[in-house]
């Protein structure tokens, strides 16, 4: 009864307001007639107050969204299916779903007449031009009665989530060199006919081919062996985001974090488009997609997840615990922001751990507003470390500098001669 006074409207009051007026009236000036009056509009708020607080009203909601992976700048379709599961009617409902502000203004919604077995769906589109993952809900409902002297409010607790991946940009095909074998730029290693490697085996992985396993070895051992000379490899590539708040300009999506991550996004899909392994790697030296990612039009979805929630870290120094084996890192695309004397030593063990090594430097100080540096940032420490690496700007397209990173000249660490970076 509480909840239902609290939730008299301004014309719920205004009738108790005239009702509470028209007795004190009749009272005073000796008017039976004006009594009733009075009592009658003074009872109808309450006793709807009554009515509306005792309602047992069994609303149920389900929500989908589509598509649940959009890039920023798309739209998504949110559905919205309500049904009146109650044997009790009800009068106006004023819906209201929660939106972050990112996906633009909160929905609202009238309906009425909402009796037994009603059902009603809804829909409506949201879109941002911000990366991020975002839970739509849970969703606010104010139950009026006919008259709209009493409002209550009631929520629902489900949510539906929506991850706004990175913008991508479609990139030429460039020869990148080294990396595993298998379906991507290189031929499969072959082990010398009757040497020791041609009995050299191994633990069963998932992905080889049955047809491989050694037998005998597996009998012996009591699991699965398969021959090393005859194990499906795979090109890889791992990209790399420096993501550290320190080596970035600006801020929200004008940053060049945000370039940063839209450039590395845009790296990955186009290489598991090309038939590579990928993985993602950051500054803190940790897988954020959960590993290697079999090429494939549909296996950036995990990556660009991945990239979705990068954030800044707030350390100084990089992390290469990632790093495998020297040199069976396969083909590395780092993309960096401002890097200093202190960051040498873990750049040329990236360069030592891979077999093709490829830097994009963004020239952060155009992002923080200072003017374009002609040596692009970064670009000369990287190119002396033997890396082939091109600047990338804030009004530079990602496809060109990509074409002219492809077109770089490699050379090994600390070779002297002209630094083997291109400004782009």
């Amino acid at each position: 009864m509480r909840e239902a006074l609290r939730g008299l409207t301004v014309r719920g009051r205004a009738f108790l307001a005239a009702g509470v007026t028209a007795v004190v009236c009749a009272v005073v000036m000796g008017q039976p007639a004006l009594t009733r009056v009075g009592v009658l509009v003074l009872a109808l708020p309450l006793v709807t107050a009554v009515v509306v607080g005792r309602g047992r009203y069994r609303l149920a909601l389900v929500r989908t969204v589509t598509p649940q992976l959009v890039a920023a700048g798309q739209t998504a379709r949110v559905n919205l299916s309500l049904t009146n599961e109650g044997r009790t009617p009800s009068g106006t409902l004023l819906l209201e779903d929660q939106v972050p502000y990112v996906l633009g203004t909160r929905p609202r919604f009238v309906l009425d007449g909402i009796g037994q077995g009603w059902r009603r769906h809804v829909t409506y589109q949201v879109r941002s031009d911000v990366r991020g993952r975002f839970d739509i809900g849970p969703m606010s409902v104010r139950v009026s009665d006919p008259f709209g002297l009493v409002e209550l409010g009631r929520s629902f607790s489900s949510t539906a989530a929506l991850t706004v991946t990175p913008r991508t940009v479609p990139l030429p095909v460039v020869p990148l060199g080294g990396g595993w074998t298998g379906s991507g730029d290189n031929r499969p290693r072959a082990f010398a006919v009757g040497s020791a490697e041609d009995v050299t085996v191994r633990e069963y992985r998932r992905g080889d081919d049955l047809r491989r396993v050694h037998w005998r070895s597996s009998a012996r051992v009591g699991e699965l062996m398969v021959r090393r000379e005859e194990q499906p490899w795979q090109s890889r590539a791992t990209v790399f985001l420096d993501n550290r708040a320190g080596s970035h300009r600006g801020q929200g999506i004008a940053s060049s974090l945000e370039a940063a991550v839209s450039a590395t996004a845009s790296v990955a899909v186009h290489l598991t488009q090309r038939g590579f392994a990928v993985r993602l790697a950051t500054a803190s030296g940790e897988d954020s997609a959960g590993g290697w990612h079999a090429g494939g039009e549909e296996s950036a979805g995990p990556l660009l997840e991945a990239l979705a929630v990068v954030e800044t870290l707030p350390r100084l120094h990089l992390d290469t615990t990632w790093l495998g084996e020297q040199g069976q890192g396969g083909v590395t695309v780092a993309v960096l922001g401002s890097v200093g004397d202190h960051d040498v030593p873990v750049l040329r063990r990236m360069l030592h751990h891979t077999s093709s090594s490829f830097a994009l430097a963004l020239d952060v100080d155009a992002w923080g507003g200072s003017p374009a540096t002609a040596t692009g940032g970064a670009l000369p420490l990287l190119a002396q470390q033997g890396w082939r690496c091109a600047s990338l700007g804030p009004r530079d397209r990602l496809d060109q500098v990509w074409q002219e990173l492809g077109r770089s000249p490699s050379r090994p660490s600390g070779a002297p001669g002209r630094a083997a970076g291109v400004v782009a």
